[in-house]
This record gives structure tokens, sequence and C-alpha cells, in this order.
């Protein structure tokens, strides 16, 4: 049985923050030190891959890093490029007497699931199998510790704001869902109201897909309250407003977002947007039932909450499956 400082993990994912961040999670829960691959896919690969299974020691272009022996013995890995290097891994590992590497996909693989040794994502992407292990959210970085330290090193940036402090996660339009000034003036009017009608302040972090438009409704909706808006620069203080916060409200486009919002341990209140689709509904619906979220229409309470912590689970199945 190997113990966690003896085995060796490569994270390999083609560098998206919020698929590097899952696998981190993973990575921390077990208490092993992964190395962080970030892999470009070669033509034809890129295109068909994990569908194109043949050929993968060429997959793989140099403008990434590169992925061969000595192969780890866990490798975790999320995307079409993760999936490619957790294909080629169970290929090539274990032959001549080498160590068999034992590969974890997270999110949907959209292949079969037996092609790897375990299969993590989330209960509203319908994907069941004996290696299949769902959960309510995505997995993330989150954890007290995290919380804690983030807090502890930026707090002075946000000792003027007043309680309650309210942390605003705003996402933006994606493939299923649209926030455009249409839905952002009445947002920004609601949450001037909450941070009047409280007393309290907002600590609000946009994202890339937020739009210019959006900010700058924002910004002026919000200037005769105590707020603090990221603008993108410096230190990114995500980690440290979810410590600071007492209530977290979140855009319901993002599942990465939501799902770290509810690990707080803290109320959250997720932000409607037009549009929507059944898997969305699905996760959303079942936050929900479980206690862990309510719909912001303006107002928020206090309630009893507790942290959704899948990313234990995950990580207890990897031991038990690995041995160690």
């Amino acid at each position: 049985m190997l113990s966690k400082s003896q085995v060796t993990c490569w994270i390999v994912t083609q560098g998206v923050v919020g698929m590097e961040n899952q696998c981190l999670g993973l990575a921390a829960a077990l208490g092993v030190e992964p190395v962080v691959k970030r892999v470009c896919l070669r033509t034809p690969w890129k295109q068909l891959v994990p569908f194109l299974r043949c050929g993968l020691p060429w997959a793989f272009s140099s403008k990434g890093d590169a992925i061969g022996p000595p192969w780890p013995d866990l490798l975790i890995a999320s995307g079409r490029a993760g999936a490619a290097a957790c294909l080629y891994a169970r290929q090539a590992s274990g032959k001549g007497g080498s160590k068999k590497t034992f590969t974890v996909h997270i999110q949907n693989p959209v292949i079969d699931p037996s092609r790897f040794d375990l299969v993590a994502l989330p209960r509203h992407d319908g994907v069941l199998g004996e290696n299949v292990i769902t959960t309510r959210g995505s997995l993330h970085r989150v954890t007290p510790e995290l919380l804690a330290s983030e807090a502890g090193r930026l707090a002075p940036s946000f000792a003027h704001l007043p309680s309650p402090r309210f942390a605003v996660l705003i996402g933006g339009t994606n493939s299923v869902y649209q926030f455009t000034p249409h839905e952002m003036e009445p947002l920004a009017a609601q949450l001037a109201a909450l941070a009047k009608q409280s007393g309290g302040s907002l600590m609000v972090t946009p994202s890339r897909r937020t739009g210019q438009e959006n900010l700058v409704i924002l910004t002026e909706a919000l200037k005769e309250v105590p707020h603090v808006i990221w603008d993108g620069t410096g230190d990114n203080p995500y980690y440290a407003m979810l410590g600071l916060a007492d209530t977290i409200l979140v855009t319901a486009d993002s599942v990465n977002m939501c799902s770290e919002a509810c690990a707080t341990g803290k109320p959250v209140y997720v932000i409607p947007l037009a549009g929507g689709s059944e898997k969305f509904r699905r996760f959303h619906q079942a936050l929900r039932d479980d206690g862990f979220t309510r719909p912001f229409l303006g107002k928020v309470e206090p309630w009893p909450t507790s942290p959704l912590s899948d990313v234990q689970l995950v990580a207890n199945r990897v031991r038990e499956m690995m041995g160690i």
C-alpha cells in the first residue's frame, strides 16, 4: 500500500482555470503533491479526441507540456486533452513490469466511462456506470483553510466595508444563459437596495464574460453604497471574498461558482438569469432541495446551512480504489 507522500500525481488539462481548479481540489483532498501539465493536441486528435484513440503518443503538441513515461501513480485530468492523456496512460503504463497509472477523469468524458479507472462528474449530467461517482456540483479548491488564509491575507483591503458583507459572484452570457444590460439593470438596482436596507456592503467579483457594458451599469448603480468591484488587476480576491462574506450571491450561469459558494457553508442565493437548460435546471433544483441555495429575489435572510463537501466523497473513492 502506498502512503500519500509516496504517490506521484499528474494533473493534465488544456490550462482552463475552471478545469484545472477541479483537479487541484481533488489532489489537495487526497493530500498528494501534483505536477501540473498543460497540454495541446495536434490535428487530427484536436478535433477527434476522445473518439480517436490510436496514435496517442503523437497526439500532444510541443507547444504544451510533454506526456509520456515515466508514468505517475495517479493521473487526474479534465477536458478533451486531459481525456487523451488518460487514454494514453492506460494504454502505455504497466508494461514491462512498470507501474500502472490510475486515471481519474473529472467531468463528462463523452465516451464510455469504463475507459477510465474512475469518472467523477455532477449527477445532473446523467452519466452512470460502475466506475462513475456522481456529485451534486463540480469539484473545487475551496476548504476552510484556504478561505481563512485568503481572508486573513487580504482583510485590510476590505476593512472599510461594513457588515453584513455580501459577496457577489457575477458571470455572464454563455451557451444557455443570457446576461445583457436588460438583465443587469434590475439586478444592479436590487444589489444597491440590499446594501442600503441592510446597512452592509458588497464585494463584487465579475468574470470575463460579464462584459464592459454590464460593469458600467453596475458601477453606476452602486456608487452610493459601500462596495468593492474587483477590476481584474492585482491579487485575485475571489477566495478572500468567499471567506469574508456573511452571505453569498452568485449568478445562475456557472456550476463552478455555485458549487464553490455552497462549499463555504454560508447562505447562498442564486441570481436567476434569462435562459437556462434542463441540465442547469436539475442542478439548481437539487441544490435548493438539499437546502444549499435559495433564489435571490431582492432580499436575503440567514438560514441553517452546512458545507457542500463532494470533493471528499471523490477523494475517498480514489483512496479506496488505489489502496492509499
